[in-house]
């Protein structure tokens, strides 16, 4: 695999222009291994929840800021006109406006705030957490999106490799009706329905080759990959693993594991430091000062001073905005609560579904080797008195028909239960 082709573009606002920069210049092979590793570095979505938690830390350190004083400064710089009527002999002095100079510099520090700067930290740390907890649950998420398109570019892969099968094994059954027809010792009807078949097979082919080329098309834009890439799948269908937890050990995992769950709970702390930031508004603050200033007039004496001292300020009515902005919290915090319970019942749901899956289809590939091997008897029978002489060529297109749909289900049945592996792995986050 070449790294620098299957690496996603650099610049995310760079839109093709020709039809060369959207034309497919190479196909690579990549096994399952290779296509997690591609999305952890061109994943888009999961590169959004990584911004997202810089964003959030970033609120962190400005609510932190709040624990520093502040410094400022203003100046002032104004020019008046002396509004009495001057005498002559102050006439040409009059006419010259006055210019005054002032500034301040200033020191401030809230002392108390009766817990709202602590509320807001504590909110932000909260809101951090929560992102480090998406994160991990968009990776979890993507691995599971990844792992499906690859079994699914697989199932395409092995549809193709089937009714390729299927047009070869009906084009020897036209060539044995034609060759028989040749010694008198079939109809013309079994050439027609030979032909038919092979048709028939070949137009199978042509849509499997189709949703071959789709499937490819998801997994990449999965990967992020670059616009002249396609990819192809290079392991093959096999059993992943077997399973051994009991459904109720599943379930306890999954209930201690899963972020989602964790989330919830940070939802509901933040909604109840916000809660408590709200009703701090309705309390008085207290802060230190320290200023220096100057004033006077512009080449001319200065005066200066400097002051300290502790301000008080208290919104005594606002208009009921902080109760209302304190009760919408009391509801976040209710709402919180009710998901964490739904998203309990839905992880439930998860597991259940994920291992009844499992062992239906663990049992599905049992059967369905079964009958693809029962199938491929039945064909070579068919043929054999078709040549023969004693079977129809009806016969023949039913055991190809039988043995295509006998590889179909034995290829699904592996499939569904690798997917069924990896949606339990998820449901209790065990990637």
């Amino acid at each position: 695999m070449a790294p620098s082709i299957l690496e996603s573009s650099p610049n995310p606002l760079q839109l093709p222009t020709s039809p060369e920069d959207v034309k497919i210049q190479t196909i690579l092979p990549i096994t399952l291994q290779q296509a997690l590793e591609l999305a952890e570095r061109n994943n888009r979505e999961l590169q959004v929840t990584l911004l997202s938690l810089e964003r959030s830390q970033a609120a962190l350190r400005e609510a932190q800021a709040a624990q520093f004083p502040t410094l400022g400064t203003n100046a002032e710089l104004a020019v008046s006109a002396d509004q009495e009527p001057p005498t002559d002999i102050e006439l040409d002095i009059a006419d010259s406006p006055t210019t005054f100079l002032g500034g301040i510099v200033e020191v401030n520090y809230d002392l108390f705030t009766f817990g709202r700067r602590s509320a807001r930290i504590k909110a932000a740390e909260e809101q951090v957490r929560f992102d480090q907890l998406e994160v991990t649950r968009s990776r979890e998420q993507i691995r599971l999106d990844i792992i499906n398109a690859y079994y699914d570019l697989q199932e395409a892969d092995e549809q193709v490799r089937i009714n390729q099968s299927a047009v070869k094994n009906a084009q020897i059954s036209l060539f044995d009706a034609q060759a028989l027809e040749e010694g008198g010792l079939v109809a013309r009807f079994d050439i027609v329905r030979a032909r038919v078949q092979l048709a028939n097979a070949e137009q199978e082919l042509i849509q499997s080759q189709a949703e071959q080329d789709i499937a490819s098309d998801q997994l990449a834009r999965i990967l992020g990959l670059s616009e002249t890439v396609d990819i192809a799948a290079a392991d093959s269908a096999q059993i992943t693993a077997q399973w051994n937890q009991t459904l109720e050990q599943s379930l306890i995992a999954a209930f201690k594991n899963r972020v989602e769950l964790e989330q919830q709970l940070a939802q509901r702390n933040i909604s109840e430091q916000q809660r408590r930031a709200a009703l701090a508004d309705r309390r008085p603050t207290v802060s230190l000062f320290a200023n220096y200033g100057v004033l006077g007039e512009f080449n001319s004496r200065v005066e200066d001073g400097f002051a300290t001292g502790v301000r008080v300020g208290w919104n005594f009515f606002d208009g009921g905005a902080t109760v209302a902005r304190a009760a919408q919290e009391e509801a976040n915090i209710k709402i919180a609560e009710v998901r964490f319970a739904d998203t309990r019942s839905q992880i439930r749901l998860e597991v259940e579904r994920a291992f009844k899956t499992l062992a239906a289809n663990a049992k599905n590939i049992e059967t369905a080797t079964f009958a693809l091997q029962q199938a491929q008897e039945s064909l070579e029978m068919a043929r054999f008195r078709f040549r023969s002489g004693i079977g129809t060529q009806l016969e023949v297109n039913t055991a190809e028909n039988e043995l295509t749909r006998a590889a179909g289900n034995r290829v699904r049945a592996i499939l569904n239960y690798n997917r069924a592996f990896a949606a339990l792995q998820r449901a209790i986050s065990n990637f």
